[in-house]
């Protein structure tokens, strides 16, 4: 049985935001229980050149989204950076998933050769659909869910290894 282009992408991200989900519920009881300003965990950075909470959210969704949309085809939808507090967070992932969940897993079909053209940081990029998908994007995904993941515990949130990975 040979494994889909869509089945090795669009579920892992829908889990994924899953997971991130629930993370980020604890996050705001945590903030209620120790009486924090929210703001302490949703501008944690590691280091301070690094991006915050939510730009770790926005970026897992651009990357979620724009891979979605580039291996079936469609236009990769464009969400305004403007979150600044869990519920926004919570509402970026929502729609992120919408837009995952809405893409006809037909349209993925042949995507593995299908090309891909990126602008990184005025660097053109090319790749062919799976290299994108298995070399790339999910890397990246998987980057920055780790670093929201990694923000929170460092900030005390009571978070492990099964929150990140949910129910298996």
């Amino acid at each position: 049985m040979t494994l889909s282009m869509y089945e090795s992408s669009v579920p892992v991200f829908l889990r994924a935001f899953a997971n991130l989900s629930a993370i980020l519920r604890k996050a705001v009881d945590y903030a209620e229980v120790e009486k924090l300003d929210p703001d302490t965990l949703t501008q944690a950075r590691l280091i301070p050149d690094m991006a915050p909470l939510t730009a770790q959210v926005q970026f897992a969704s651009d990357i979620a989204k724009g891979c979605a949309a580039r291996l079936a085809g469609v236009e990769v939808p464009s969400f305004a950076d403007k979150e600044t507090n869990f519920t926004e967070l919570q509402e970026r992932i929502a729609k992120t998933v919408a837009f995952l969940e809405s893409i006809d897993p037909a349209k993925f079909e042949g995507s593995e050769e299908r090309g891909i053209e990126l602008n990184i940081g005025g660097n053109p990029l090319g790749f062919e659909g799976r290299r994108y998908l298995l070399d790339f994007a999910l890397p990246n995904f998987y980057f920055h869910v780790t670093m929201a993941y990694a923000l929170l515990r460092h900030k005390g949130v009571q978070i492990g290894k099964r929150d990140f990975l949910g129910g298996v």
